[in-house]
C-alpha cells in the first residue's frame, strides 16, 4: 500500500473517531436525561410536545436528546429492550445523513427507531426500505409497539396489496418496505391517470437498510412497468441452434476477464453460411447480428444452476450477490428471449415500456437518506461518489473476538472439495454449528451430496421463501446443525448460539461458537465479510476461513493458474504471495465493477433528468394544479404516458447500437446523450398537438365514458420487473468488428511487450 493510500486510510480513521467522540458525548446528554420516574401519561404527553414542535418549526437536531431519551425509554418498557450507548450513538449518525457500519448482532433495527421517530415527529413521513418483504413486516411488528406508545402510526407495505391498503400504509407515519416495492409503487403513480390511484406522498427521509446491498449491488438494476403484453413471433430458436454449432476459439474468444464473446472471422463467416444472410454487419443485418451476439452470449457465459435455474417451465436468474434465485427479475428483451431458445423454451411476450427507473436514482428521489450495514467501509470511496454519504463505523458493544483464519488454497476444485467435506466432517463430529456460503445452487446441492455420502446432514437453503430461510437461519447456532446456504440467504437475521437456547448457547460457546466456511472468495471482499459476519455476533467466539482452487471461475479469468503453475496436489498451498494475488484480484474486479457502474451511470443519468423534468409537469397536472378543465386533464396525461413510452423504447433502441459510434471516431457516450436530447426535445410539440386535436375530438367532454370511447384510459393491467443491467455492458461491447480488431491486437501484442494480468 503505497504512502498516499495510507495517509488517506489514517484521516478518515482520525475523522471517524473525531464523529465517535462527538456522538459518546450527545449519549451522555441522552443518558442523563433519565425518564424512569415519569409515569406513561407524562411520557405519551412529553411525545405530544415534541410533536408540536417540530411541526411549528423547531430544528429537529434541537429535539434530538429529549426524542431519543424518549424512545429509549419506551423499548425499555414496552420491549424489554435497552438501547446500548453504541446504538445510540448509530442512532444520531443516521439522523445526520450518514451510513452507519455496525456490525452483525448489534441492533440495527432498534438503532434505527429513534432517526424515524424524530424524523416522523415533522408529519411528513418516514420509510425505512428494507431487503425483503419478510423483513419489512417483521420489522414493523418487532417495533411498532415503541411507535404507537409514543403515537405514531407504523406500517408495512407487502407486495400484493391493494390499493387501499398500500394508500393506509404509505399515508403511516413511519413505513417499512422494500426497496423494490416502494419503487414499482412509484412507477404506478407516475402512469396513474386519477390522484386518487396514487399512494405516495412527497417523500422525505428514509433509512436503507442492508445499504450495501441496495445502495450500491442492486443500485443500476432498472425497474421497469410496462402495459400488456403483445403476441411473440421471435425467431429466436433458429439463432440458438446456430450458436451451438460455432466452437470456442475456433469460432469466438472471450475477452481476459470472460466477460464478453466474441465472433472471429471464421465464426463470422460460418455464422452468415448458416443464416444465408451475406455480410453481417452491413447495416441492414443488424437485427441478425444483435440476435446471433445474445444468443452466443447465453450459450458461451451463462451457465444453467449457476446463473439461472429452469423452474416450472420458466427462467428463474440467481442473484449475482446472493447466489438466491431472483423474484421477478429479468434480462434485458433480447438476452431473456435468447435464454428461453437455449433452453427450449417459449418466451414471455415482452409488453410495452410505460416506465422505467434504477435502484440508484429512485433513493436518490428522497430529500434526506442515510443507510446502516453491517459491511460499509470497503465501498466507503462508492457510497461518497453515487450518493455524497460519508461513512461512520461504529464500534461493538462488546468486542469482536472472532477467529478468522488464512484462506486454505487448492490447486483444482476436487481437491478443494474433499477438503471441505473433510472439515466439515471433523468439525460436526464435535456438534460445533457450521454455516457454509456456497457461490451457487449447483455448488450447494453439489455439496449436500458429498456430506449425505459421509453421513453429515444439512440444511440447503437456495429457495426464495424469506420467511422459512430466517427461520432455519436462526437455528444455525444450534448444536449439530450444518446449514448451506447460496451466500447470504437469510440477510437480516441473527444467528444467536443455540439458537437462542442460554443452555445450548453455553456449549456451543464452549466448542467455539459458529464456524463459518467460505467456498469461494466472492468479487467483492465486502461480500467475503458479510459471509464473516455472521459468526461472532455481540462478543460471541467464533471462526471463519475460505477454502479457494486455483480453478475457482474469478482465478481462471485473471489466469492465475497460469501465473502460479503449482504442480496438481490435494494439500493445501502454502505460499503468501498467492493469498496477496488474490486479494489484488478482489480489488482489481471490484475498480472494474465501479467503473462499469459510473459508465452505466452516464446512460441513464440523462434519461433520469429528462423523466424528472416531464414528471415535473405530469405532477402538476395530476394534482390540478394547473388550470385545466377535467377534460384536458385526462388528455394531456394521456399523451405524455404515451410519447414517454415511445421516448423510452427510442432509447432502448439507440441503446443497442450506440457503441457502432465508435466506427466513426465519435463518444458513444456524447453521441447518445446528443440524440436522446434531440428526441427528447420533440416531446412538448408532440404533447400539445396531439393533446388538441384530441380535445377538438371530445368537443373538450367532461364525461368519463367518452374519454374511455376514444381510448383515453389506463392499460387494463400492467406489469413490473427488474431488469439485469449488468448484461447489457457485456453485451454491448462484442457487437462490435472494431472491438473484435481492437481485442486480437492487445492478445498479440501481450506476450511482445510482456504485458500481464496480474
Amino acid at each position: 500500500m503505497n504512502i498516499a493510500v495510507k495517509l488517506m486510510h489514517k484521516f478518515k480513521d482520525y475523522d471517524n473517531q473525531n464523529k465517535l467522540k462527538v456522538y459518546r458525548d450527545k449519549t451522555e446528554l441522552v443518558r442523563k436525561r433519565n425518564l424512569e420516574a415519569w409515569d406513561n401519561g407524562r411520557l405519551q404527553a412529553e411525545s405530544l410536545r415534541l410533536q408540536k414542535e417540530a411541526t411549528s418549526g423547531t430544528p429537529l437536531d434541537e429535539l434530538l436528546v429529549d426524542a431519543y431519551a424518549l424512545v429509549c425509554e419506551a423499548a425499555k418498557r414496552k420491549l424489554g429492550l435497552q438501547p446500548y450507548d453504541v446504538q445510540i450513538m448509530a442512532a444520531i449518525a443516521l439522523h445526520e445523513r450518514f451510513v452507519i457500519e455496525q456490525h452483525t448482532g448489534e441492533g440495527k433495527t432498534l438503532s434505527a427507531v429513534m432517526p424515524a421517530y424524530l424524523n416522523a415527529l415533522t408529519g411528513e413521513g418516514v420509510h425505512v426500505l428494507t431487503f425483503n418483504d419478510y423483513l419489512a413486516n417483521r420489522d414493523a411488528d418487532w417495533m411498532g409497539p415503541i411507535y404507537r406508545f409514543l403515537g405514531l402510526t407504523v406500517k408495512s407495505v407487502q407486495a400484493g396489496m391493494s390499493l387501499s391498503e398500500k394508500q393506509e400504509a404509505y399515508v403511516a407515519d413511519i413505513t417499512y418496505v422494500t426497496a423494490k416495492e416502494a419503487g414499482f409503487d412509484y412507477l404506478r403513480d407516475m402512469i396513474a391517470l386519477d390522484e386518487a390511484d396514487t399512494v405516495h406522498r412527497p417523500f422525505h427521509y428514509v433509512i436503507v437498510d442492508e445499504a450495501d446491498s441496495l445502495l450500491l449491488d442492486e443500485a443500476r438494476l432498472p425497474l421497469v412497468i410496462t402495459g400488456e403484453s403483445g403476441s411473440s413471433n421471435d425467431d429466436r430458436i433458429r439463432f440458438a441452434e446456430v450458436a451451438r454449432q460455432l466452437e470456442r476459439e475456433e469460432h469466438y474468444d472471450f475477452d481476459e476477464f470472460q466477460r464478453n464473446v466474441y465472433l472471429n472471422e471464421a465464426g463470422s463467416a460460418k455464422a452468415e453460411a448458416l443464416l444465408g444472410c451475406g455480410n453481417l454487419y452491413d447495416s441492414h443485418n443488424s437485427h441478425l447480428l444483435t440476435s446471433l451476439n445474445c444468443a452466443l452470449h447465453v450459450e458461451s457465459l451463462l451457465k444453467k444452476d449457476v446463473d439461472y435455474i429452469v423452474r416450472d417451465g420458466k427462467i428463474e436468474l440467481i442473484e449475482e450477490y446472493t447466489g438466491r434465485v431472483a423474484e421477478n427479475r429479468h434480462l434485458p428483451d433480447g438476452l431473456q428471449a435468447a435464454l428461453a431458445a437455449k433452453e427450449g423454451l417459449q418466451p414471455l411476450a415482452g409488453g410495452r415500456i410505460l416506465g422505467m427507473i434504477t435502484l440508484q436514482h429512485f433513493i436518490s428521489l428522497y430529500p434526506k437518506i442515510c443507510g446502516m450495514t453491517a459491511t460499509a467501509h470497503v465501498s466507503a470511496m462508492e457510497f461518497e461518489e453515487i450518493y455524497a454519504l460519508q461513512v461512520v463505523r461504529i464500534p461493538p458493544n462488546r468486542p469482536n473476538i472472532r477467529i478468522d483464519q488464512l484462506h486454505r488454497i487448492y490447486t483444482h476444485k476436487e481437491a478443494k472439495l474433499k477438503a471441505v467435506v473433510r472439515e466439515i466432517s471433523s468439525v460436526h463430529a464435535t456438534g460445533r454449528p457450521i454455516l457454509i456460503g456456497t457461490s451457487s445452487v449447483e455448488e450447494s446441492d453439489m455439496l449436500a451430496e458429498a456430506l449425505a455420502v459421509v453421513g453429515v446432514p444439512c440444511h440447503v437453503l437456495n429457495a426464495k421463501n424469506d420467511a422459512e430461510e430466517a427461520d432455519i437461519i436462526a437455528k444455525a447456532g444450534e448444536i449439530g446443525a450444518v446449514t448451506v446456504p447460496t451466500n447470504m440467504a437469510g440477510r437480516g437475521v441473527d444467528i444467536r448460539l443455540g439458537g437462542g437456547n442460554p443452555g445450548q448457547a453455553e456449549d456451543v460457546a464452549k466448542l467455539g461458537g459458529l464456524y463459518v466456511i467460505g467456498t469461494h472468495v466472492n468479487e467483492s471482499v465486502r461480500i467475503d465479510d458479510q459471509l464473516r459476519g455472521r459468526s461472532g455476533r455481540q462478543g460471541d467466539p467464533g471462526a471463519s476461513v475460505f477454502f479457494i482452487s486455483l480453478e475457482d471461475e474469478l482465478l481462471l479469468q485473471f489466469g492465475i493458474h497460469k501465473a502460479i503453475r503449482a504442480p496438481r496436489q490435494d494439500n493445501a498451498l502454502e505460499d503468501p504471495v498467492l493469498r496477496d494475488k488474490i486479494a489484488h484480484i478482489q480489488r482489481v474486479v471490484m475498480g472494474q465493477n465501479f467503473h462499469i457502474c459510473q459508465e452505466l451511470n452516464c446512460y441513464s443519468d440523462m434519461v433520469e433528468d429528462q423523466r424528472q423534468i416531464l414528471y415535473e409537469e405530469r405532477f402538476r397536472i395530476l394534482k390540478g394544479e394547473k388550470p385545466m378543465s377535467p377534460s384536458e386533464q385526462r388528455v394531456r396525461l394521456f399523451y405524455i404516458d404515451q410519447f414517454w413510452a415511445e421516448h423510452l423504447a427510442y432509447v432502448s433502441y439507440l441503446r443497442e447500437g450506440i457503441h457502432l459510434e465508435s466506427l466513426a471516431s465519435r463518444n458513444p457516450i456524447d453521441e447518445f446523450h446528443e440524440q436522446i436530447t434531440q428526441a427528447y426535445e420533440q416531446i412538448p410539440d408532440k404533447i400539445n398537438s396531439e393533446s388538441a386535436n384530441m380535445l377538438v375530438r371530445l368537443g373538450e367532454s367532461n364525461d368519463p365514458a367518452i374519454w374511455e370511447k376514444f381510448g383515453l384510459k389506463s392499460p387494463t393491467s400492467t406489469r413490473t420487473y427488474i431488469i439485469n443491467d449488468q448484461y447489457i455492458q457485456n453485451k454491448r461491447s462484442s457487437w462490435t468488428a472494431m472491438t473484435v480488431f481492437a481485442y486480437w491486437i492487445r492478445k498479440m501484442l501481450r506476450p511482445v511487450f510482456g504485458w500481464e494480468k496480474l
